[in-house]
């Protein structure tokens, strides 16, 4: 029985990672934390710690990060940009360690009303992050492009940044789609 870990802010804890479980099936093991990884950093330690034993001997773990990472309190971006690339290479070694392959779900966009950030930064940390994670093998799946392509159905009203329950749905059907294909 193939096993996947689902890791990511709660894009993926209050969003796709709700239906992943249900739309693989039940020839599959699934794990992902209880909490949200939030932002880089917070993701590095969980898996160097609390998340390390559960990681191990997945066949595939799926992970997203940056949303918290690219947001601006005013003191300025939350997570620069060089350390954003180094906790997230950091990630992706240790991730690589423990599991047969690692996918990256890009920074999905948020709707102009948004206060803490844009989508221009969100497509600036994508642009950065990408292919250095490429170059080491992670295989990457687009969320962004996927949710942008129909923001005003996916990004809820209310907040301006979590995903709508046919978001949810549209991000849960290409994560299943892209680990099936890459197992």
């Amino acid at each position: 029985m193939p096993k996947i870990t689902l890791l990511g802010d709660s894009i993926r804890q209050i969003g796709y990672g709700t239906k992943v479980a249900e739309l693989l099936g039940e020839g599959f093991e699934v794990y992902q934390p209880k909490e949200n990884c939030r932002f880089s950093k917070h993701t590095v330690r969980g898996v160097m710690c609390e998340w390390s034993n559960d990681i191990k001997g997945s066949d595939i773990v799926h992970w997203n990060n940056g949303l918290w990472d690219v947001l601006d309190y005013g003191y300025g971006t939350f997570t620069p940009e060089q350390e954003y690339i180094s906790n997230m290479l950091k990630i992706a070694e240790m991730l690589q360690n423990k599991a047969g392959k690692v996918i990256f779900a890009t920074i999905t966009p948020v709707t102009e009303n948004y206060k803490l950030t844009t989508v221009e930064k969100i497509r600036r940390y994508n642009e950065i992050i990408v292919p250095e994670l490429e170059k080491r093998g992670v295989i990457i799946n687009d969320l962004h492009t996927t949710v942008w392509n129909n923001i005003d159905t996916y990004i809820r009203k209310d907040d301006n940044i979590h995903l709508t329950e046919a978001g949810i749905d549209a991000c849960a059907r290409q994560v299943c789609d892209i680990i099936k294909k890459n197992l």
